[in-house]
């Protein structure tokens, strides 16, 4: 064989293998180093299990709570009186009103989007809506989307919202729950690999709830047009990352295995077939998989839960060390994560922002500080704020 095949054949398995390796999961096993040059200021406190927020044009932050109120935050302060017009919701369990939205075009069209479960323990399901808000009631209240299956009990609503830079809208749907809860004569998850179900998926809509027509399976008979990725267990995280042009997932695995995804379009993303996750039950795997052929694998893992919830790529200019990272809230860690990304979004390493609290969301607001909503019966509103690397970050 002559020498310059002989370098080729080898050049091209180092490359493969190359390949393969930055391809493998980034995976961890336990606690991370604490992140340092932050401290957390609590702005409030008295919210009802909070959920999520956004900001409306004039500063003030819209927050839902739980059991189904829509609150205002002005000023720092928290409104006395709630937002009317926000309809019954299924407030039980990891039910209730979730995620909150603004439309791209709000200041031209008023429009706010909501997710919230709807129904009773027996039968229920995830909704989308949409109303205006007209000084301090939303008006013209239109569900624009509900899951086409009931489910039982109050599990895994999914119900991240996010706007992609076409002005259609993204939708993480869980897949119904935990065993011993069952559809169809099997375990409800594995609603996630059935493509004729809405369960256990990434949706996208135009902003009327009608389905765009680039849509990867809006020509599939055997699947529902709506879906834009299938696989997924529960996902509370949900960002657009303008720096690489990529979407992001963060992912609640059952007894470990929480993940952090890139979704593309028409991808399975294997849950239940393949997975890191054991059983609650007895601690045995899910699935002797943790990776297929056809099926992504994520592109990071922890096998020690932190539970995600909350999901951003930070851009502001307070924390110039973190701009590209990722930010994962964490509420079984009770901290955030800061995802190390490089140029082509693969995980170089990882770090903790303590909170000592339930973090259920996370976002950057117009100032370019970062905002934390804690998920408890007495919940609390902090905002991150630099500090030199000789102060130790405070605690709320």
């Amino acid at each position: 064989m002559k020498p310059l095949l002989i370098f080729a054949i080898i050049l091209l398995t180092i490359l493969i293998c190359f390949d393969r390796l930055l391809a493998e999961p980034y995976i961890t096993q336990s606690d991370v180093p604490a992140e340092r040059g932050f401290r957390a200021v609590e702005l409030l406190r008295g919210l009802e299990h909070p959920w999520s927020m956004a900001w409306l044009p004039n500063g003030d932050i819209l927050v839902t709570e739980r059991p189904g109120r829509l609150r205002r935050v002005r000023d720092g302060q928290l409104a006395s009186d709630k937002i009317a017009g926000v309809p019954e919701v299924f407030d039980s369990g990891q039910g209730g009103l979730l995620d909150i939205s603004l439309h791209p075009r709000f200041e031209q069209n008023r429009q706010i989007y909501f997710t919230y479960a709807h129904g009773n323990t027996i039968a229920n399901r995830t909704r989308v809506a949409t109303a205006v808000l007209k000084g301090n009631q939303l008006k013209n209240w239109q569900v624009t989307f509900e899951v086409a299956t009931n489910k039982f009990g109050g599990q895994h609503f999914g119900s991240r919202l996010l706007w992609l830079p076409d002005e259609t809208l993204l939708v993480s749907i869980g897949d119904g729950g935990n065993p011993p809860v069952r559809l169809e004569g099997d375990w409800i998850r594995k609603q996630a690999q059935n493509r004729q179900s809405h369960l256990g998926k990434i949706l996208r809509f135009k902003d009327d709830g009608s389905v765009p027509p680039d849509n990867p399976f809006v020509s599939s008979a055997d699947a529902q047009p709506a879906i834009w990725s299938y696989g997924h267990r529960n996902i509370q995280g949900l960002a657009y990352d303008p720096l690489r042009s990529m979407v992001w997932a963060s992912e609640h695995g059952a007894l470990g295995g929480d993940e952090l995804n890139l979704i593309q379009a028409g991808r399975n993303y294997g849950w239940p077939t393949v997975t890191f996750s054991r059983e609650y039950f007895d601690g045995s795997k899910i699935s002797p998989h943790t990776s297929k052929p056809g099926m992504v694998d994520p592109v990071a893992v922890w096998m020690t839960a932190i539970a995600p919830s909350g999901l951003l790529v930070y851009s502001g200019k307070h924390f110039e060390q973190w701009r590209g990272d990722l930010l994962v809230g964490g509420l079984k860690s009770q901290d955030i994560r800061r995802i190390d990304l490089n140029e082509a979004g693969q995980v170089v390493g990882q770090s903790a922002l303590r909170i000592g609290q339930r973090v259920r969301d996370v976002r950057q607001g117009p100032d370019g500080l970062l905002y934390v909503l804690t998920d408890e019966s007495n919940g609390s509103l902090i905002r991150l704020e630099p500090v030199s690397d000789k102060e130790s970050p405070s605690s709320p």
